[in-house]
């Protein structure tokens, strides 16, 4: 068989193994580390291609192969927690796609410059992250999103290291929003599955969550939160089950010719508004875990960081009163109102 139609044959094979997306090859051995989990393959994805997936939401996903993941962050970029993340991803040579909330990477630009750097993939997820992003007026949604476009873009320095990619915050979508995205030609994201890791759980039942509903699956794209101290503290271990389980990382990559080189100076074209969610960890934060931390926390949390590290703080949640909770759920009786109540961490 000729060279020519060796190539016809590989190319036939992979439209129909991969959906159209051809994979790119396989990374080169992790450097440091010849175990290291690393990229299997590189999928390349449009707008055109997916205006919505994940079938958390939708009927149509990224077309992966069977026991195939896409790692997926949100709400960052937070220091120390999103610099916890690299660190551990570096370490295994495993690409992530980020979904960045404007007004932490207009906070934050040197941490937002530090996921591209790195090789990761960013898309946005808002400016300020509403939790009632399905009841506030189309024109506020509208300006959530181009507000958060232009916060991380201005952070990186340059708009065109964005993805064309979107996730909706708290995934509550509104067929009005996702018109304006498809308009704005930005694929929706949302995910195969979660993690709970925004719940108030362990980094133990975190992983063992994410285990266990990638194992259900098959793979899939998975959302997590790079703000999230329990999903840095569990982050080495899960790696570690997923090449044990014999999963396969997939990088996904917009369609960009090239990669731009992103400039020296970096300046926050916005703003930044002081909200409370979620606090903002400065230079001058401690950075140690409360007394009550359990022996898997902190052995899980050795593993996560260096040697010459300290431990992650942990994040302030947010506190109600019984009294106050009792008259909150008196007055909003509807089931979203205990979403949002969970949400936004009121106990």
């Amino acid at each position: 068989m000729s060279v020519v139609a060796l190539w016809v044959v590989a190319s036939v094979a992979c439209l129909v193994v991969f959906g159209g997306t051809a994979p790119a090859a396989v990374a080169a051995p992790c450097p440091g580390n010849p175990d290291a989990l690393g990229v299997s393959r590189v999928m390349t994805v449009t707008p055109g291609d997916y205006p919505r997936l994940g079938n958390m939401q939708y009927r149509r996903t990224l077309s992966l192969a069977d026991r195939e993941v896409v790692l997926t962050f949100d709400d960052g970029p937070l220091p120390p927690y999103t610099d916890r993340v690299l660190e551990i991803l570096a370490r295994e040579c495993v690409k992530a796609t980020f979904f960045m909330v404007g007004r932490h990477a207009a906070a934050n630009p040197a941490a937002a410059r530090r996921v591209y750097n790195a090789g990761h993939t960013i898309g946005t997820h808002s400016q300020n992250h509403i939790l009632i992003f399905d009841r506030i007026p189309e024109v506020r949604a509208e300006h959530e999103i181009t507000a958060g476009i232009a916060s991380v873009g201005a952070a990186l320095g340059d708009e065109k290291a964005l993805a064309p990619f979107f996730r909706i915050p708290g995934l509550l979508r509104t067929r009005q929003v996702e018109n304006y995205l498809q308009a704005r030609t930005l694929a929706v994201w949302s995910a195969d599955t979660n993690a709970d890791d925004w719940r108030h759980i362990s980094s133990a039942q975190v992983l063992t969550t994410a285990l266990r509903r990638l194992e259900k699956r098959r793979g899939g794209v998975l959302l997590l939160h790079d703000i999230q101290p329990r999903t840095v503290l569990m982050l080495p271990q899960f790696l570690a089950e997923l090449k044990k389980r014999n999963f396969r990382i997939v990088h996904v990559v917009p369609s960009n010719e090239e990669r731009p080189a992103l400039p020296p100076a970096v300046t926050a074209a916005l703003p930044v508004p002081k909200l409370a969610w979620p606090r903002v960890a400065t230079a001058g934060t401690p950075m140690t875990l409360p007394a009550r931390a359990t022996q898997t926390q902190t052995a899980l949390a050795a593993d996560a960081a260096p040697a010459e590290q300290v431990p992650l703080p942990p994040r302030k949640a947010h506190k109600m009163s019984r009294e106050r909770l009792k008259t909150a759920i008196a007055e909003n009786k509807t089931p979203r109102k205990w979403r949002l109540l969970a949400l936004i961490g009121f106990k």
